[in-house]
């Protein structure tokens, strides 16, 4: 089952010009402990698919909510040339296909 399929809502944000967050929703706890449970391949996949290296990956997990949010540098500083993407609200694609 792909992460799509699973979270109510997979969004992304800028934190600041130069970090992005990435918020994952889950519709019930067991969605939630599903993929709270896989944080080490989820870790794996963000660093294969963002390019990112383990120590500037923040991940965060509050059940309450059953929320998970990703935090990590952005690829270029928010704004500046070459910048695809002002707001960051379009690089959580690559988590839809993440497979649990």
């Amino acid at each position: 089952m792909r992460l799509s399929e699973l979270a109510t809502a997979v969004r992304s944000k800028n934190a600041g010009p130069c970090v992005l967050t990435i918020d994952l929703l889950f519709p019930d706890t067991e969605s939630y402990e599903r993929v709270a449970a896989r944080e080490d391949d989820l870790r794996g996949y963000l660093r294969e698919q963002y390019g990112v290296a383990d120590g500037d990956l923040r991940m965060f997990s509050f059940a309450p909510a059953r929320a998970i949010k990703l935090t990590m540098p952005r690829e270029t500083v928010s704004g500046s040339f070459g910048d695809r993407d002002v707001y960051g609200a379009q690089q959580h694609r690559p988590l839809l296909d993440f497979e649990l």
